[in-house]
């Protein structure tokens, strides 16, 4: 596979979480990090000299608890969280989700048997994987109460049996361009791997520094490769943890 002949040493490793590193579940906290992905995690970190980092939806505080005692530098909240390395400060977009709206997503949640809203802080969600018949009542819902607000101010994100909203503040893309500024980041090529619409932004900020793009479950043309599952990115990761990717000088 081509990702296995870029030197890791001279990258940066910058991994979407959900759908990506993890399976999805039927609800977020269900979701399990193997122990053995961790080691792997923590010795690529190793060789890229901490050049490695979440790019996910999910907010800092939720990625540390699921993945503990691991840290990583890591882009979250969709961009509205920058941690440039593992012990340092964050950085955070002021841009919540306004009170209005959140009392809208909580009445449909509670109204309907089977929906799962996830309020990240800087983003909500309507998780809908446990009722798929309703798909079409939670498009029709999120877009009637984003309806009142600017098109400019709210973006509506469609994820795999999830719709969720947040600020056009920020996106993957504009977390990653800032991160790539940071050392260890700084003068690397990235190579970022992604699922979902999401992650797109982040794709496409990746010509700017030279970069790889890979994505899990679909083939999108203007990228390096393809992974049929995130269980073949946990296995490429174990074989990037065990020196592949790292060839001798």
């Amino acid at each position: 596979m081509f990702i296995d002949r870029i030197d890791i040493r001279t990258s940066a490793v910058l991994l979407d979480v959900d759908g990506t590193l993890l399976d999805i579940a039927g609800t977020p906290p269900e979701v399990r990090v193997p122990a053995r992905l961790r080691e792997a995690l923590r010795a690529v970190r190793a060789q890229t000299d901490g050049a490695t980092a979440f790019v996910s939806g999910r907010p800092l505080a939720e990625l540390d608890r699921l993945f503990a005692p691991l840290k990583l530098a890591a882009v979250a909240g969709h961009g509205a969280e920058l941690r440039p390395t593992a012990k340092g400060d964050a950085q955070r977009y002021d841009a919540r989700i306004g009170s209005d709206l959140r009392r809208q997503f909580a009445a449909f949640a509670k109204a309907h048997d089977g929906i799962i809203l996830e309020d990240k802080g800087y983003s909500l969600a309507l998780h809908y994987r446990l009722a798929p018949k309703l798909a079409a009542a939670v498009h029709e819902a999120v877009a009637a109460a984003c309806a009142r607000y600017p098109a400019s101010s709210l973006e509506i994100l469609m994820g795999k049996a999830v719709v969720e909203v947040k600020s056009t503040a920020f996106n993957k893309g504009t977390g990653v361009r800032e991160l790539m500024t940071f050392p260890p980041f700084r003068g690397r090529r990235p190579i970022f791997i992604g699922d979902d619409v999401t992650d797109e932004s982040a794709f496409a900020v990746l010509p700017e520094f030279d970069g790889f793009g890979f994505s899990v479950g679909r083939r999108l043309p203007e990228l390096a490769g393809c992974f049929p599952r995130p269980r073949d990115v946990r296995e490429w990761l174990y074989r990037v943890a065990n020196g592949v990717g790292a060839p001798q000088s």
